[in-house]
């Protein structure tokens, strides 16, 4: 903008200049000596040096002073033609980047939209998942509530409950896995942090408690119906070997010791104390009016 600005005034000057040399011309037309024609072509030829753009278009005219005034009057004309199209030139060099940059700001504005729009996307998605997972966490707590209630009422008639309160149960009875010796699975998993009470499921005697191998510490309990239950991984034990325990009465506490993959209770039921006489826990609990 600024060399426009210059161009522009350096082209008035020069109108100004042209105006007074034709006038001088006019009134001095009867003067032709060399001298005269000389000191205009020099003042010419220097006027169109400052400017930059003597060139073939002006040189002509100035480099021939034998020609006369009105040669010189068409040089500095031309020479002005030149340098209006110099600066129109310039103005529309300007108007191009000024286009292009108008163009790279609207471009970055787009962007910058586009972004936020993303953001704002991005955000609404993790709302919906947080939302999505309150409302399971709320369905499940209803549920695993609903299970402890019905549990409640069972006991009252039955003396059993469930060995974690509202807990669902993970791995099943006889899934075969390599993670068991026997090529599958003895009991049922109810998954639960460290340190969650562990109860008896029924009314019975205490009859091992300790380390078990695999399974860690463990409690075993003979019924009164003369079945057995075992409560494996355990990371606290409460009650000692020949202990007569009740239904719902807390007898340790959930773990991760022996052979386990993380804080679980290990549940079995057996017709006998110890490993291989399994069956189906669920079905013995079932059978006690008690749901997993």
């Amino acid at each position: 903008m600024a060399f426009t600005r210059a161009t522009a005034q350096l082209a008035e000057k020069l109108t100004g200049k042209l105006t007074g040399l034709t006038e001088s011309l006019t009134e001095k037309h009867h003067l032709s000596s060399r001298s005269v024609r000389t000191r205009v072509g020099l003042a010419g030829a220097a006027a169109l040096t400052v400017t930059g753009v003597v060139g073939a278009a002006a040189t002509p005219a100035i480099a021939a002073p034998d020609q006369g005034s009105g040669t010189y009057a068409l040089g500095f004309v031309q020479a002005m033609a030149v340098g209006d199209t110099i600066a129109d030139d310039v103005r529309a060099q300007a108007q191009a980047q000024q286009r292009v940059a108008d163009a790279a700001e609207e471009k970055a504005a787009e962007e910058r939209e586009a972004e936020k729009a993303a953001e704002e996307r991005e955000a609404e998605k993790a709302a919906e998942e947080r939302r999505a997972a309150q409302k399971r966490e709320a369905a499940q707590e209803k549920r695993a509530n609903e299970r402890a209630d019905r549990s409640a009422e069972r006991r009252s008639a039955t003396g059993y409950v469930d060995p974690v309160a509202g807990v669902d149960t993970t791995t099943t009875y006889k899934q075969a896995g390599a993670s068991w010796s026997s090529g599958k699975h003895s009991g049922i998993d109810f998954p639960a942090n460290t340190g969650t009470p562990v109860r008896s499921v029924g009314p019975g005697t205490v009859v091992t408690v300790g380390w078990g191998g695999a399974y860690g510490n463990q409690i075993a309990i003979r019924h009164d119906d003369g079945k057995y239950t075992q409560y494996a991984h355990l990371s606290a034990t409460k009650v000692s070997a020949g202990q007569k325990v009740d239904g719902g009465q807390r007898i340790g506490a959930v773990g991760s010791t022996g052979n386990s993959t993380g804080p679980h209770l290990h549940f079995e039921a057996r017709n006998g104390a110890y490993y291989g006489s399994d069956f189906n826990p669920i079905t013995y609990l079932a059978g006690k009016g008690v749901d997993v």
